[in-house]
């Protein structure tokens, strides 16, 4: 008598069979990264924006999904500069810190990793370059806040292109230091002005608004995609490979405010770049795109509505909450990312791939 095949035994060979086929599709290691994180994007701020949107839905085109556990060294609920830090340099450390561990200790970031193998990076924001998320992959400091000493760490020459907001920080310090013209004669073009136009330099800072970038409800338009385009373009030419990161910003001021719709315009943003990179890496095949948040904004529920098909957004705080955000990943080396790990785990992922130890 032959017996009955049991479904647990079906979903485990339909997880080899795919993970094969995907193994055979892309490169076990990838050479080029583009990391981007949908600052304070949880499961709800996808599942309520991604069920209203008409355009294709990025996130159904992973095959790999993990979860990341957030917490700070010292707090339940992180916040950008413990999140992002901990991407970075692969250590819990306290609320606000950039590029330190929970001593306040400088320790090597990806990007600076990166650069000691040889290859080339970028971020391109929403926000200025200086916030505290694109500040941890390229800064060390004590205090997020601190972003005229941030901008002083791009002379360092481990971030070759930084497009975002900013230009007060580089043009209008406090300290009256002429911080452009040291980074012309370190090798930077920098520009100043409001529109976005493509370049070929392979070392520059493009400086788009005084502070924060304006948001998608008062015109910013198709920025984010345009710039991860460019940044991708221009990081290629290193035939070493690169790593980028992307940030939606914006995503957590709309959670910050509780409103809904500020955030869903901006999540829809960043669902078309993704989309652009997914295209980027389907022909790629030594391309690694991993998508993740460093924490949840505003506490979000999809609560009952009097219309059965729809559902009524609730905030539960002005702040971030402590809950598990997802990890999707694409392409060479996608495989590593499924599961559930801490927030650290994705630092040493990124090292393991690219073998930048």
């Amino acid at each position: 008598m032959i017996k009955p095949i049991s479904f647990k035994v079906v979903l485990i060979t339909l997880q080899c069979v795919l993970s094969i086929a995907l193994s055979a599709q892309h490169a076990s290691k990838p050479k080029r990264v583009i990391f981007l994180i949908g600052d304070g994007m949880g499961l709800s701020q996808i599942s309520g924006a991604m069920s209203t949107y008409t355009g294709q839905n990025a996130f159904l085109r992973f095959p790999f999904i993990g979860l990341s556990k957030t917490s700070s060294a010292k707090q339940y609920i992180t916040d950008s500069g413990a999140g992002a830090t901990a991407f970075s340099i692969g250590k819990k450390t306290y609320n606000h810190a950039i590029g330190v561990d929970a001593d306040t200790v400088p320790l090597p970031t990806l990007f600076e990793l990166a650069k000691q193998r040889k290859l080339s990076t970028g971020v391109v924001v929403t926000s200025s370059i200086q916030h505290a998320t694109p500040a941890s992959f390229y800064a060390h400091v004590g205090n997020r806040r601190l972003y005229d000493s941030i901008s002083t760490f791009l002379l360092n020459g481990n971030c070759d292109i930084a497009i975002g907001g900013g230009a007060d920080f580089i043009f209008n310090r406090k300290d009256k230091r002429d911080l452009s013209a040291e980074l012309k004669a370190s090798g930077f073009l920098v520009i100043n002005d409001t529109i976005l136009k493509d370049i070929a330099a392979t070392k520059y800072i493009y400086l788009l608004a005084k502070d924060g970038m304006p948001t998608m409800q008062k015109g910013r338009g198709d920025y984010l995609k345009r710039a991860a385009e460019q940044a991708v373009k221009n990081l290629s030419t290193n035939k070493n490979g690169f790593m980028l990161m992307i940030e939606g910003s914006q995503i957590d001021w709309g959670g910050h405010e509780n409103n809904y719709k500020y955030m869903a315009s901006e999540l829809y943003d960043f669902n078309e770049t993704i989309n652009v990179v997914l295209d980027m890496a389907a022909k790629d095949k030594e391309m690694l795109v991993v998508v993740t948040a460093d924490h949840e904004t505003g506490g979000l529920a999809l609560n009952e509505h009097d219309d059965p098909l729809r559902f009524s957004p609730i905030y539960t705080t002005k702040d971030h909450s402590g809950v598990m955000v997802p990890v999707f990943a694409y392409g060479a080396g996608a495989q590593e990312f499924a599961g559930m790990y801490e927030n650290t785990e994705i630092f040493n992922k990124l090292v393991k791939l690219l073998n930048l130890k």
